[in-house]
C-alpha cells in the first residue's frame, strides 16, 4: 500500500510539473508577442496566492477544531481544486467521504479527476472501487452512467464485456424507473448492444428467411407473433409487393380488425404505389369493413393517378370499383343506377383516351367491361336494348371474326332475349366468323333443330354450306400459293446447284491436272451451300446465357440453329497463311496438319466449347485462342475451321477434363479483338434431342431491370456509378451486336427484388448524355409465334394470310417447304398413332376436301394435281 500511494504521490507530482510548464509556456508565448505583464498585476498575483495559502490554512485549523463542519469541507475542496493541489485535494475528500455522504457534484468532480490519472490499466480497479463508494451515497442516474462509460472503456480487457452488462443491468435496476433521466440509461445500454451487434457483422434475414419463419409462424397460429414478424420483415423489404399482399391478406382474414386492417393496406400501397392488387384488394378491404362511398372513391382515384406499368392494371382496377358501385345499387333506385351507368361510361372513355395514348392499346381487347354492362342491363334492369348497343359496339371493335364472341352474345339473348334475335346473331355470326366456321354453323343447325321451321333448316343449311365452301377455296388458294412459293425455292435450288457444277466444271476445263489443283478444287467445293458464301457462320440468339453451338462428327459439321439441325460439309483443317503469304498461293501437303478433326475417337464434347464471332484476320487463331483459354484449364487442343480463303471465324477448344468447361463458358462475350466472342457447350443434337440452344427466360425477374436509351459511349462503369446508390449491383451487361457495337440497351441485376423496384422508381425518366433513360423491371419477350405456322389447329383455325413465313417469320432460306395442308395431314397421323384419328366436321360441303387429303401426298402428287385443277 505504502509503494501504492508512493506512486500516486509520484504520479500527482508529475501532473504539476506538467501544468507549471504549461503556465512557463502560457508566459513566454505573451512575452513573445510584446504582451507584458505590469508589476502591478504581478502584485495582485502574488496578493491572491498567498490570501488563498492562508485561507487554505485557516480552513485546516478549523477542521482540526470541528471535523465535522460540512462547509469547511466543501470550501477546502474547491480551494484546493482551484490551486491544482493535487495530493491534498484527494486526502480533503477521502476526510470528507469517510465523515458525510457526498453530493452529486463533488463525485463527478473527484471521479473525473481520478479518470484523468488512471488512463493505465493497471489502476482501473482503483476507479472502479471509487465508482462502487459513489453510487452507494444517493441514487443519481449520472453517477451510474459515468460508471458505465468508463467501464466500457475496459472492454477489451478478460472479463470485460460482462463486466459492462452487469454494471448496466445493475444501473437500470436502481435508477432505470427515474422519471426524468432513467431513460438515459436504456437509451446508452441499448446503443451499447447495437454497437456490438454491428461489430459481429450480423446480417439481417433475407427476404427468403422471413418468408420461411412466417410460414412455421402461421402454423403456430399466434396472431401477435405473426403480426410482428410481419411488420420486421416489412421494414427491411418495404418495396415487396409479395410481401404486402400477404400481410394484407393474412389481416383480411384472420385477424380482421379495422383500424390495423385498413392502415396496413394504406401503408401497402404508398410504398408499392405500382401495384394495381394492392389497390384492388384496398378497395374490397374498404367496402367489407363500412367506409363509405367517398372515402372509397378518393381511394380509386388515387389508384388511377398510381402509374401502373400494363394497360391491363387499369382495366382491373376499373373492373375492382365498378363491382363495388353494381353491388351498392338497389335497382329500385334511380339515381344510383345512374351513377353505375355514368361510371361504366367514364371507364370506357378512360380507356380510349389515357390509356390507348400511354400504352398503344386499350388493355381490354375482348371489352370485358362492356361485356359486363351488357349482362348488368339485361339482368338487372331488364333493358336488352341497351344490351344489344353495347354487343353491337363490342363487335365494331375488331371482334366480330371471333366465334367466342358471338357465343357470348347469342348466350346473352338466348337467356334474356328471344329467338329471333338469338336466330340474326347466329347468321351473323356464319358471315362474320374467320377463326372456327364450322364451330359456329354447327351451333346455327342445333339451334335450327330445336327452336327452328322448316323454313328455318333450309336457309341455315344454305347460308352453312355456302360460307363452308368459301372457306375452303381460301384455303385451297392457300395451299396453291404455298406450293407455288415451293416450286419457286426448287427452280432456284437447281438454277444454283447447276450454276455452281457449270463454273466447277469451267475451272477443271481451264486449269487442267496442274500439282495442288485436285485440292484447292475440294476447297471451292466446300464453300456455302447455299450457292453464296457467308461472312460468318450462323447467327446464334442474343439471350441471358451461354446459346448456340457446334459440333464436329469426322467429315460433317452439325449446326444448330433456331430451325433445327443442318448437317453441313467442313473443310478439312489446315494452317492459316503466314501474313506476308500470297492469297492465291498453295500450300505444300507437308504443312497440312493431322487434327483430331480426321480421328474423330479423340473427341470429347464434353470437355470441349464451341467458339465463333471471331474476326476471319485473326493471325494463328490456334495458338491465340489456346493462350486465351489456358486459365480455364489445360488445353489438349484446338480446331479452327477454315475455307478455301482461310479462317472462317470459328472453332472448337477441348479441354483435358470436364471441369474445365463451366470456367470456359464464362468467358462467353469477352470482347476479342473488337467483338464479342461467343462461347457455347458443344452438344451433339443426335444423341440430346431434347436439347434446347435458344433458351429464352419468359419469366419476370423482378430482380433485374432492364435499361434503355442509353448513349452508345456509356461503359459499365458509367452505369455502375448511375444504379450503386439504389442497391448492391451482382452484374451489368451492356448489349450489343455482332460486331461489338452496342444498342443503347442494358440489364443491371440487384441483390433482390426491392432494391431493382427502388432502382425503377428512382432512375426511369433519368437524363444521361442528354439521353433520357427508361427504366423497368426486366421482362424478357416470348418468342413471338403468331408468324409460325401452327399445324396441329384445326382447319377452321387456319386463315389466308399475306405472306407465307418461315421459323423466323422472314428469310429466302427460312420459308416453309412443305405445303400447310400436308403438315396437317402429318399432324393427324401421329397423332392416330395414340388413338383413334379425329374425323374432320365442317359439313357435306367438306367431305370431298377431307378425303384428298387422307392419303399421303408428295411433293410431286400435290404439283400435279393442284395442274390439273
Amino acid at each position: 500500500m505504502a509503494a501504492t500511494g508512493n506512486a500516486e504521490e509520484t504520479q500527482l507530482q508529475e501532473m504539476e510539473e506538467e501544468a507549471g510548464m504549461e503556465r512557463e509556456m502560457d508566459s513566454d508565448e505573451e512575452e513573445g508577442m510584446g504582451i507584458e505583464n505590469s508589476d502591478d498585476e504581478e502584485d495582485d498575483s502574488s496578493e491572491d496566492d498567498k490570501e488563498n495559502e492562508a485561507e487554505i490554512q485557516r480552513l485546516e485549523e478549523q477542521l482540526s477544531i470541528n471535523a465535522f463542519d460540512y462547509n469547511c469541507h466543501v470550501d477546502l475542496i474547491k480551494l484546493l481544486r482551484q490551486e491544482g493541489e493535487l495530493p491534498p485535494l484527494r486526502k480533503a475528500r477521502q476526510k470528507m467521504s469517510e465523515l458525510f455522504p457526498l453530493t452529486e457534484e463533488i463525485w463527478l468532480d473527484w471521479l473525473k479527476d481520478e479518470i484523468r490519472l488512471t488512463e493505465e490499466e493497471q489502476n482501473r480497479e482503483k476507479v472502479y472501487e471509487l465508482f462502487e463508494i459513489a453510487v452507494k451515497d444517493y441514487i443519481c442516474p449520472e453517477i451510474w452512467l459515468e460508471y458505465a462509460q468508463y467501464s466500457i472503456g475496459g472492454m477489451g480487457l478478460p472479463g470485460g464485456m460482462e463486466k459492462v452488462r452487469s454494471i448496466f443491468e445493475r444501473a437500470l435496476t436502481a435508477v432505470g424507473l427515474h422519471m426524468t433521466k432513467g431513460a438515459t440509461l436504456w437509451e446508452a445500454y441499448r446503443e451499447f448492444e447495437n454497437v456490438i451487434l454491428a461489430t459481429m457483422a450480423a446480417e439481417p434475414p433475407k427476404l427468403a428467411e422471413y418468408q420461411t419463419y412466417i410460414d412455421y409462424e402461421q402454423k403456430e397460429g399466434d396472431p401477435a407473433r405473426i403480426q410482428i414478424i410481419f411488420e420486421r420483415a416489412l421494414a427491411e423489404n418495404c418495396l415487396v409487393p409479395d410481401m404486402w399482399a400477404k400481410y394484407t391478406k393474412y389481416l383480411d382474414r384472420q385477424l380482421k380488425i379495422r383500424d390495423l386492417v385498413l392502415s396496413s393496406h394504406d401503408r401497402a400501397v404508398r410504398n408499392c404505389p405500382w401495384t394495381m392488387g394492392l389497390w384492388k384488394n384496398y378497395l374490397l378491404a374498404l367496402e367489407r369493413h363500412g367506409a363509405d362511398h367517398h372515402t372509397i372513391s378518393d381511394v380509386f382515384e388515387k389508384a388511377l393517378n398510381a402509374g401502373f406499368i400494363q394497360a391491363t392494371d387499369y382495366v382491373n382496377i376499373w373492373e375492382a370499383y365498378l363491382d363495388y358501385l353494381r353491388r351498392r345499387v338497389d335497382f329500385k333506385s334511380s339515381r344510383e343506377l345512374e351513377e353505375l351507368r355514368a361510371a361504366f361510361t367514364r371507364s370506357l372513355d378512360y380507356m380510349k383516351q389515357d390509356v390507348e395514348e400511354r400504352f398503344s392499346e386499350s388493355g381490354d381487347p375482348s371489352c370485358t367491361i362492356m361485356q359486363v354492362w351488357a349482362k348488368i342491363e339485361a339482368l338487372h334492369c331488364k333493358n336488352i336494348q341497351k344490351a344489344r348497343e353495347l354487343w353491337d359496339s363490342i363487335m365494331t371493335k375488331g371482334n366480330a371474326k371471333f366465334a367466342n364472341m358471338w357465343l357470348e352474345y347469342y348466350n346473352l339473348e338466348r337467356s334474356y332475349g328471344d329467338a329471333l334475335h338469338c336466330r340474326k346473331a347466329l347468321h351473323r355470326a356464319v358471315q362474320c366468323t374467320s377463326d372456327y366456321p364450322e364451330h359456329v354453323c354447327e351451333v346455327l343447325l342445333t339451334f335450327e333443330r330445336v327452336e327452328g321451321s322448316l323454313e328455318d333448316w333450309d336457309a341455315a343449311v344454305q347460308k352453312t354450306e355456302t360460307r363452308l365452301n368459301r372457306v375452303n377455296e381460301q384455303r385451297a388458294k392457300v395451299a396453291e400459293k404455298e406450293a407455288h412459293l415451293v416450286r419457286q425455292e426448287e427452280e432456284k435450288t437447281e438454277q444454283r446447284r447447276r450454276a455452281k457444277a457449270d463454273k466447277k466444271n469451267q475451272k477443271k476445263g481451264q486449269k487442267g491436272s496442274r500439282p495442288g489443283e485436285k485440292r484447292k478444287a475440294e476447297d471451292e467445293d466446300n464453300e456455302n451451300e447455299w450457292g453464296e458464301e457467308s461472312e460468318q457462320p450462323p447467327k446464334r440468339h442474343r439471350g441471358e446465357g451461354n446459346q448456340g453451338s457446334f459440333r464436329g462428327g469426322g467429315a460433317e459439321e452439325f449446326m444448330e440453329t433456331e430451325s433445327g439441325l443442318f448437317g453441313r460439309r467442313a473443310p478439312p483443317c489446315r494452317r492459316q497463311e503466314p501474313p506476308g503469304a500470297k492469297r492465291g498461293q498453295q500450300m505444300a501437303p507437308a504443312t497440312v496438319r493431322k487434327t483430331q478433326e480426321d480421328n474423330p475417337e479423340q473427341r470429347k464434347d464434353d470437355c470441349s466449347v464451341f467458339i465463333s464471332n471471331l474476326a476471319f484476320s485473326m493471325e494463328d487463331p490456334e495458338k491465340r485462342l489456346k493462350e486465351l483459354f489456358e486459365p480455364c484449364g489445360p488445353v489438349q487442343s484446338v480446331r479452327p475451321v477454315y475455307a478455301a480463303k482461310g479462317f472462317r471465324g470459328y472453332c472448337y477448344v477441348q479441354f483435358e477434363g470436364k471441369t474445365s468447361v463451366p470456367e470456359a463458358l464464362k468467358m462467353d462475350r469477352r470482347e476479342v479483338d473488337g467483338r464479342p466472342m461467343f462461347v457455347s457447350p458443344c452438344v451433339d443434337k443426335n444423341k440430346n434431342p431434347d436439347f434446347k440452344v435458344f433458351k429464352y427466360n419468359t419469366n419476370l425477374e423482378k430482380h433485374k431491370i432492364f435499361i434503355s436509351g442509353l448513349p452508345f459511349s456509356c461503359t459499365k462503369e458509367q452505369l455502375e456509378e448511375l444504379c450503386k446508390d439504389q442497391g448492391t449491383i451482382k452484374d451489368i451487361r451492356l448489349v450489343t451486336n455482332r460486331s461489338g457495337k452496342p444498342k443503347g440497351l442494358a440489364y443491371v441485376e440487384f441483390e433482390d427484388e426491392a432494391q431493382a423496384s427502388q432502382a425503377v422508381l428512382k432512375l426511369d425518366g433519368t437524363v444521361l448524355q442528354e439521353h433520357t433513360l427508361s427504366v423497368a423491371i426486366s421482362n424478357p419477350p416470348r418468342r413471338n409465334a403468331a408468324n409460325k405456322p401452327d399445324f396441329s389447329r384445326p382447319m377452321g383455325a387456319m386463315m389466308p394470310q399475306a405472306m407465307v413465313y418461315g421459323s423466323r417469320g422472314k428469310g429466302r432460306t427460312q420459308l416453309s417447304l412443305i405445303p400447310r395442308s400436308l403438315h396437317r395431314q402429318t399432324g393427324s397421323e401421329s397423332k392416330a398413332e395414340n388413338g383413334t384419328a379425329p374425323k374432320p366436321t365442317g359439313g357435306a360441303s367438306g367431305d370431298a376436301g377431307f378425303e384428298a387429303q387422307a392419303k399421303p401426298m408428295s411433293n410431286s402428287d400435290f404439283a400435279k394435281m393442284l395442274l390439273r385443277k
